[in-house]
C-alpha cells in the first residue's frame, strides 16, 4: 500500500462514522499533489446540500484527529467541501443512484477519435460502463478505459 492510499484509507475510516453520525455522506477523500503542494481532501454531501457550515464542522473534528493521530509527515493542505454539482462517480452507490441520468465519460486514450462521451448511464459493472448514446445505440466502455464519470452539468 502507497503511502497515499494509507492517508486516504485511514482518513476515510476516521470521517465515515463522523459524518455518518452527522447524517451526511462521505463522497471521497483525496490526497493529491497539485503545483507543489500536497492536498488531503475530504468531499462530503447531503440531502439538500452541503453547507459551510457543515464543512467547517467536519473540518475541526478532522484537523483535530490529524493533530492526534500525526498521520501525515509532509506538510500538507486540509479541505472539506461539498463534490460540487459535476460530482465524479467513483463508488458502486454513486453510479447506482445514478441509473438512468445523463453522464459524462472522460477516456484514458481515445475511442473512436474522442476521448469524451456523454449519455444517459443505463448499466454498470465491475468491468464496464454502458452508456445509451443520443442516437439511441448503447456504447460499452471498459473500467479500465475510464478516466473520469461524472454527472452531466446542464449550463
Amino acid at each position: 500500500m502507497t503511502k497515499k492510499e494509507m492517508y486516504e484509507e485511514k482518513t476515510e475510516a476516521f470521517l465515515l462514522p463522523l459524518v455518518t453520525e452527522l447524517k451526511f455522506e462521505l463522497v471521497d477523500v483525496e490526497y493529491v499533489k497539485e503545483g507543489g503542494n500536497f492536498y488531503l481532501r475530504a468531499y462530503i454531501d447531503k440531502e439538500g446540500g452541503i453547507t459551510i457550515d457543515d464543512c467547517e464542522t467536519v473540518s475541526r473534528l478532522l484537523s483535530d484527529w490529524l493533530d492526534k493521530e500525526d498521520l501525515i509527515q509532509d506538510s500538507y493542505i486540509m479541505e472539506v467541501s461539498s463534490p460540487g454539482l459535476g460530482r465524479p462517480l467513483k463508488k458502486e452507490k454513486d453510479l447506482a443512484r445514478s441509473i438512468g441520468k445523463e453522464v459524462e465519460v472522460k477516456l484514458y486514450k481515445p475511442l473512436e477519435k474522442s476521448k469524451e462521451y456523454a449519455g444517459v448511464l443505463k448499466a454498470y459493472d465491475k468491468e464496464s460502463v454502458t452508456l445509451q448514446m443520443e442516437d439511441g445505440a448503447d456504447m460499452v466502455f471498459e473500467r479500465p478505459q475510464i478516466a473520469l464519470i461524472r454527472l452531466a452539468l446542464d449550463l
